[in-house]
């Protein structure tokens, strides 16, 4: 019998319709984004559904769209296919992600992670904000090579590894002079650059004070001990105290996503199936370059 792991991606996948058609056919994935726009402030649906583009893109707002249509996806995999969920045995989720993991595995209620991450959100974006910043996705190199030109890069500012997806596929964020150099630098060693539509230079120091304001949030929510096995991106290890899992999720902000190291641990742990939840097929590519003997099938409406 297959051992299964659900996976939730993060800021990135939205795209404009998400979410709209499980909505339409599925009345607890409706109620929950009627449940978030009561919270929110604002028609969350409608954001999702109609975008535009540009308003559905900043932070603030991609962030909690994100973590409502994975769990939307969830709702209508629960209904099709409920043995699937009841036999889930291990989850993880990149960046943004790790919050939906957390709903999923009992450790928060939709409620508390939805008004954190909406904390987060705001805050990343003003951290974005006070320091022009962005990410660079370096193709092709591998860690070693990655991190000796972000040393190089690093005369024309602040630049450092930011996610470990998977061999050939790094992220750095910077500055955005250190960002163009690394992207010169990749292309003279052989491989290429892709700077990403986001904000700024998440996961690093530069997304302070965001770190401060996501621990006040976190303070005020409620958080058990996952109900299962969930891998924390920051040391791809399983963390089962709350007030530990207050600590690491702040310390996500500003460390790396070690999101390879996560998946070869749940592989490691016996894992055969992975399913990934939410908008988007980032994840199912990633899984592919880590180990493409392993089946990762998507849920969602695209």
């Amino acid at each position: 019998m297959s051992k299964i792991a659900f996976l939730f991606p993060g800021q990135g996948a939205q795209h404009v319709g998400m979410g709209q058609k499980i909505s339409e056919n599925y009345p607890r994935a409706r109620e929950l984004y009627t449940q978030a726009s009561e919270i929110l402030g604002f028609d969350l649906a409608r954001a999702c559904f109609e975008g535009p583009a540009a308003e559905l893109d900043t932070t603030a707002i991609s962030q909690p769209a994100i973590f409502v249509s994975s769990l939307a996806c969830l709702e209508m995999l629960r209904a099709d296919q409920p043995d699937v969920v009841l036999s889930c045995e291990m989850a993880a989720g990149l960046s943004l992600g790790e919050y939906t993991a957390l709903v999923f595995a009992g450790a928060m209620s939709f409620e508390d992670g939805l008004r954190v991450v909406q904390r987060r959100g705001f805050a990343m974006q003003a951290a974005s904000d006070a320091t022009p910043s962005g990410m660079v996705s370096v193709l092709m190199l591998d860690r070693s090579k990655v991190e000796e030109l972000c040393q190089a890069a690093s005369v024309c500012g602040q630049i450092q590894i930011a996610n470990y997806l998977c061999p050939g596929n790094i992220v750095v964020s910077g500055v955005n002079s250190a960002c163009e150099k690394i992207a010169e630098l990749a292309e003279q060693a052989g491989g290429r650059s892709v700077p990403l539509a986001v904000a700024g230079a998440f996961h690093t120091t530069i997304m302070k004070p965001a770190d401060a304001q996501l621990a006040e949030a976190l303070a005020g929510a409620g958080i058990r001990s996952p109900e299962i096995p969930l891998i924390s991106n920051v040391d791809a290890a399983v963390h089962n105290d709350p007030d530990e899992i207050r600590e690491i999720l702040v310390r996500q902000v500003i460390s790396p996503v070690l999101w390879e190291d996560s998946v070869r641990k749940m592989l490691a742990d016996g894992v055969d199936q992975f399913y990934e939840i939410g908008p988007g097929k980032v994840l199912k590519g990633l899984m592919k370059r880590i180990d493409r003997k392993t089946e990762c099938q998507t849920v969602n409406d695209s």
